[in-house]
């Protein structure tokens, strides 16, 4: 009977070959076909890992929550966006200009990408993605991923709109990033109009040019006072922060907020305005507020004086700028 079957067996194996059954139910290498090989694409819905994002670092680092409470720090794959604290290095991005100017809009380029990853990643639940051709970890120990934020690759959002370059590394999407990087460039999208005009965001405001200051937009920040003279906490009013409007509208800021890294919160009260190239004080301590200076009533020190980052949403809630020092 054991021979009987084991015949059996083999002849069922042998029929299932001869139709082009696979050897396992479990096979995930692709195979060719007469019409030519069967290219394996990313499937972050199958393949990656659901985590949300408790804290966005900069533009391409962020802080994420796994289901179990565990925490990661993710740095992104494949791109590298403008430092924020620390000095740029021009030579890093084909063509900007090695000088102070090219430095300066390389930093505004690099609170633009910040303030991007903000607005798209920031408390969203989003899918990690790995790579084989990669390392699952960098030197510091962050998780390198393509990020899936509404079935959208955020890595390569940010070279498509301009907020990074390709990062020099191994991974399998480098051909179409570079691709992509290329077109951004020659467009002069996001970091790239540093290579022409790298002092754009500090000429007048009636450029053309849309502002890289800060997140993008019309409202910067053109001045932080964050070390009081003395004693911080007994020198309230001489700690603040200066606002710009670097558009060319009259800015309605009613409803707004200020916010720093300890979420602090002042709200701009109704009918506070701002007209183009005018400047808004806002200072940590008491007084009457006027057309140009505004006091946010706090009974401490709001800015740290070793660094801190000053965040404006407007009435939607929508972050509209970024400032970090």
């Amino acid at each position: 009977m054991r021979l009987v079957a084991l015949v059996v067996l083999l002849l069922v194996a042998s029929a299932g070959c001869l139709a082009g059954v696979p050897a396992s139910d479990g096979e995930s290498t692709p195979r060719s076909t007469a019409a030519g090989p069967v290219v394996q694409t990313i499937d972050p819905s199958a393949d990656g890992v659901r985590v949300t994002v408790t804290e966005v670092v900069d533009g391409d680092t962020v802080h994420v929550a796994h289901e179990n409470g565990s925490r990661e720090t993710v740095r992104l794959l494949g791109v590298d966006t403008p430092e924020t604290f620390s000095p740029n290095d021009p030579a890093d991005f084909e063509g900007v200009p090695g000088t102070a100017a090219g430095v300066e809009c390389l930093g505004r380029a690099g609170e633009a990408a910040s303030a991007y990853a903000v607005d798209r990643l920031a408390g969203e639940t989003v899918t990690l993605v790995f790579d084989e051709e990669s390392d699952r970890r960098g030197y510091y120990g962050r998780l390198l991923a393509y990020v899936y934020v509404d079935g959208e690759s955020f890595n390569h959002a940010l070279l498509r709109e301009g907020h990074a370059r390709v990062y020099p590394s191994t991974f399998t999407e480098r051909e179409r990033y570079e691709r992509t990087e290329t077109e951004a460039r020659d467009a002069r999208r996001g970091l790239w109009s540093c290579i022409d005009h790298p002092g754009a965001a500090t000429s007048s405001p009636t450029s053309t040019l849309t502002p890289l200051a800060d997140g993008g937009g019309p409202l910067a920040v053109a001045d932080i006072h964050a070390d009081a003279e003395g004693n911080d906490n007994e020198n309230l009013n001489d700690e603040y922060v200066v606002f710009r409007n670097v558009g060319a509208d009259e800015l309605d800021l009613s409803g707004w907020t200020v916010v720093d890294a300890a979420d602090h919160t002042y709200t701009f009260p109704e009918g506070t305005t701002l007209a183009p190239d005018a400047e808004l004080t806002l200072r940590t301590g008491s007084g009457t507020d006027t057309g140009s200076t505004l006091y946010w009533g706090a009974e401490r020190a709001i800015w740290n004086n070793d660094g801190d980052v000053v965040i404006v949403g407007d009435a939607s809630g929508a972050t509209v700028l970024r400032r970090s020092y």
